[in-house]
């Protein structure tokens, strides 16, 4: 079950804490870590919202995967969440904790969609571009694949959208020729 509003309280308990102890930048490490455990094993997110697999069990295979690669705080904070019974929240605390750190750090996430993969070059020109349009200085590039759009591209920054994919250019001839815009013009 979703929810951003005790999901956005942990993060912002979790983040505190780490500021105060000084360990911020070895919890949004290890908070990206989990983030890409979470995105890329779908059977870890069901183990964790699973009702069948008591706590313990929980623990133990959340700590052997953990194990060496978190910090000290990030495990005990695990700990508390299956203890209080929200491990099934760790996704939303994850992605919220890593959304309150780059607001806290004025790092602005740009999500850039395209059909094909795009070199390394090509991503920092983008990053470079929108740094001096938008006059923002910390640019987190974030590539998706989408094949469904054909070509083109597709950049999202905040709430702004740029849809400069093929996919969308056919989606607007289509919708002229059923409104018939071009026989109006012609009349």
């Amino acid at each position: 079950m979703n929810n951003p509003r005790l999901a956005g309280r942990y993060a912002k308990s979790l983040l505190d804490l780490s500021i105060e102890q000084k360990s911020l930048e070895a919890v949004i490490d290890d908070m990206k870590l989990l983030q890409k455990i979470c995105k890329g094993n779908p059977d870890f997110v069901a183990l964790l919202k699973s009702p069948v697999i008591n706590s313990d069990k929980k623990q133990k295979i959340i700590e052997s995967i953990t194990q060496n690669n978190v910090s000290k705080i990030t495990t005990l904070f695990i700990r508390l969440l299956i203890n209080k019974t929200r491990e099934s929240n760790l996704p939303e605390i994850v992605d919220a904790f890593i959304k309150q750190y780059n607001v806290l750090n004025n790092i602005h996430t740009v999500q850039f969609t395209t059909a094909m993969p795009i070199s390394v070059e090509l991503q920092e020109e983008i990053v470079n571009k929108i740094k001096a349009d938008k006059a923002l200085h910390r640019i987190e590039l974030e590539t998706v694949i989408d094949e469904s759009i054909i070509g083109g591209f597709k950049l999202q920054l905040g709430d702004i959208l740029v849809d400069a994919s093929v996919s969308r250019d056919l989606i607007d001839i289509r919708r002229q020729f059923q409104n018939n815009d071009y026989i109006r013009q012609i009349r």
